[in-house]
């Protein structure tokens, strides 16, 4: 019998750095692995009873304590959204899955305290996970996947160490040899160790030619496209080898309405090769790669890289050629009277300094603060489809100043150029999109970070109604207050400033109170057949800076991962709540318009560091979705059929004009039409038999 360590309980606390004698040691068959069982089986939420198969622990001592306790086993045999992620085939899955390892249990002990301690542990356990794993079982593992309960925690010590949020788990569990349902998803998160596992995933995704899904892709209304089947759809639809073949031309005359955008002939010539790049099967999407690709030369990987920097364009006509063409295609005539423009940021990660507007600021993509250039957008959302209208980079403050300089004119950053915030620029492409009379709406839809922004809100031209998401603790009073100076009490300082009669109460706070009304609500159609959430709607009063604003409605979600998201809009107050959840739903077309540039046109490709490739690269983007949305409403039947990835899959088929590889990539389309249609009436069934239950 090995003696116990006694635990003192003392607080420990502080940052990394200031541990004494901080270490991991691996505890496998050692006299401290009871230390382990005993640490995991009393604190950590799961127990312990015995692990099965390859394993390894790892217990964290500071000063010879023990405060952490980590241990990673065999991986799942089957996870959905990780089959997903890596899109293998069973064979390739059968060679690789004793290669890919489960972090099961992750302990610091609650009595410490330490900043950053969780995901300094999680990348150094990793480091000695490569070579023990080795060691004991004789392979090096490519890829650590773990589960988070959500209703616990959100896995952000994970997002810190750089692991990737995959979506969540169904909900089941394997007893004996058969998978019961317990309710009660997980969240999925992985790590890729080797990058010849990730050459494989990058691969895999590049065969399947299609958006990989996001942790919020389920419930994405899609707005174009709703899943249909039946055998003679796609001539139906117009989907047949002549047609096809004839994109290419459509293509053409689609670049050649911006001719007059350019200062010669060959400038021309280089952007219809950059589009053309941009709607390929290039893995990635960037001047280099573009160029040897289709200009077939090295040299012209010089002359495109002077193009985009510095040729002679006429940026603003393309814009406004752009705009006019996208408002033809969903905002034109019959336009959705309750229509939405959207405003949110994205943002695309950079490793370097130099490129132009970099810096260490939030990335939502990461998930944490890191270097990266961040682009303010606006779209438009309506019945007939979406689009995004406008982009500017965002330049952050620091930019503006002496030691910026340099790089500023290395960069081309116009002279005039002065520091603004995202909201000011915002506001700035709202005023412009909505004064050019093309894209008629009644809604103003933005993200939180927007709608957190008051003098925002305020600014957004009048008559204009807005769905703004906000932080949950934003302050609200449930009913107007009495404002008043307080009366003097003899002591202390005499009061000048009013205040309220009583204090304001945080968005949770309304989410919890007995009294409000929750209900089950339908939101749409989605990849997964039909969406639905639970949700309330309250009228709440502004808190500003501690006294009463305006009043206006409180919009509160239930998420599927149990979460909830508060909105707030300036709605009347006779506003219907199914006008509200129509709402609710318009702002996430923008986040899938970045999913399909970025996943499928390389929106986030561009290497160049100026201030005009930036932009160019973006616009040229903006004409290639265009492109691709025209084909989607031109290949319809009662409604478009076809995903982006699909409609772009023809594109790439039509640039080869080989009848055999047109004929293989509609077979292709029809097989994935069919597929995803049967699955769409799965998930419907599914999901109303528990609407009907609940």
């Amino acid at each position: 019998m090995t003696k116990r360590i006694t635990f003192t309980q003392e607080p420990i606390t502080g940052t990394v750095r200031e541990l004494p004698g901080l270490k991991i040691v691996r505890v496998n068959n050692t006299l401290q692995e009871e230390t382990w069982d005993y640490m995991v089986r009393e604190y950590h939420y799961l127990g312990y009873q015995k692990m099965i198969g390859p394993r390894v622990k790892y217990l964290v001592f500071t000063d010879d304590k023990p405060i952490a306790a980590i241990s990673y086993n065999q991986a799942s045999l089957t996870l959905g959204v990780r089959e997903e992620y890596i899109g293998w085939d069973p064979t390739e899955k059968k060679r690789l899955l004793p290669y890919l390892v489960n972090n099961n249990r992750f302990l610091i002990l609650p009595w410490v305290r330490v900043k950053n301690l969780a995901s300094h542990l999680l990348s150094a356990s990793l480091k000695m996970l490569k070579q023990d794993w080795l060691s004991l079982y004789g392979r090096t593992p490519y890829m650590v996947e773990t589960f988070v309960d959500l209703n616990r925690n959100k896995g952000i010590c994970y997002r810190a160490a750089n692991w990737a949020y995959l979506g969540q788990t169904k909900g089941y569990t394997k007893v004996g040899k058969a998978f019961v349902y317990h309710g009660d998803p997980k969240g999925v998160y992985i790590y890729v160790l080797d990058k010849k596992f990730l050459r494989l995933i990058e691969q895999n995704r590049a065969s399947r030619n299609r958006t990989l899904k996001t942790a919020d892709r389920e419930r994405l209304i899609m707005m174009l496209q709703t899943p249909d089947w039946n055998p003679a759809i796609l001539e139906e639809a117009g989907i047949t080898p002549e047609n096809v073949g004839k994109i290419a031309d459509l293509l053409l005359d689609h670049i050649g309405l911006y001719r007059e955008c350019f200062g010669r002939e060959k400038q021309f010539v280089h952007a219809a090769c950059y589009i053309k790049g941009l709607l390929s099967d290039l893995e990635r999407k960037s001047v280099e790669p573009i160029a040897l690709r289709y200009a077939q030369t090295e040299k012209e990987v010089r002359n495109m890289q002077y193009f985009t920097q510095q040729g002679a364009w006429d940026d603003a006509k393309m814009l406004a050629i752009y705009q006019k063409q996208l408002s033809g295609a969903i905002a034109g005539a019959g336009a959705d009277p309750d229509a939405m423009i959207t405003v949110d940021g994205s943002c695309m990660p950079k490793k370097g300094n130099e490129s132009v507007g970099v810096a260490r600021q939030y990335c939502g993509r990461l998930g944490k603060v890191d270097n990266c250039q961040e682009g303010v957008y606006i779209g438009y959302s309506g019945e007939k489809g979406y689009g995004l209208i406008n982009t500017r980079l965002y330049m952050p403050e620091k930019w503006f100043g002496d030691d910026y300089e340099e790089r500023r004119k290395k960069c081309g950053v116009p002279d005039d150029l002065e520091f603004k915030t995202k909201p000011t620029i915002a506001g700035e492409m709202l005023a412009e999109a909505i004064s050019s009379g093309l894209f008629p709406a009644r809604w103003v839809g933005v993200d939180g970070g927007y709608g957190a922004d008051q003098a925002f809100l305020d600014s957004l031209p009048e008559g204009m109604l807005y769905f703004a998401d906000i932080p949950k603790n934003t302050m609200f009073f449930a009913s107007m207050p009495e404002v008043a100076v307080p009366p003097y009490k003899g002591k202390g300082r005499i009061p000048t400033l009013p205040k309220p009669s009583f204090t304001p109460m945080g968005a949770e706070s309304f989410a919890a109170n007995p009294c409000v009304k929750w209900e089950r609500t339908y939101l749409g159609e989605g990849a997964k057949g039909s969406i639905y959430s639970d949700t309330a709607c309250v009228r709440a009063i502004e808190s500003r800076d501690g006294l009463p604003g305006n009043e206006i409605w409180l919009y509160m979600r239930r998420l599927s991962d149990g979460s909830l998201k508060y909105s707030i809009s300036n709605a009347p107050a006779d506003t219907p709540k199914s006008v509200l959840d129509a709402q609710a739903t318009k702002r996430w077309p923008i986040e899938q318009c970045f999913e399909e540039c970025k996943s499928q046109l390389g929106m986030d490709h561009c290497e160049s560091r100026s201030w005009n490739s930036w932009h160019r690269h973006m616009f040229l983007v903006f004409v290639a979705f265009l492109f691709v949305l025209q084909l989607r409403i031109l290949f319809k039947k009662d409604k478009p059929i076809l995903t982006f990835a699909q409609a772009q899959r023809l594109v790439v088929a039509a640039f080869s004009g080989a009848a055999n590889t047109i004929l293989e990539a509609i077979k292709i389309v029809a097989y994935y039409l069919r597929q995803n249609y049967f699955a769409y009436l799965s998930h419907k069934k599914h999901t109303e038999a528990i609407f009907a239950a609940t």
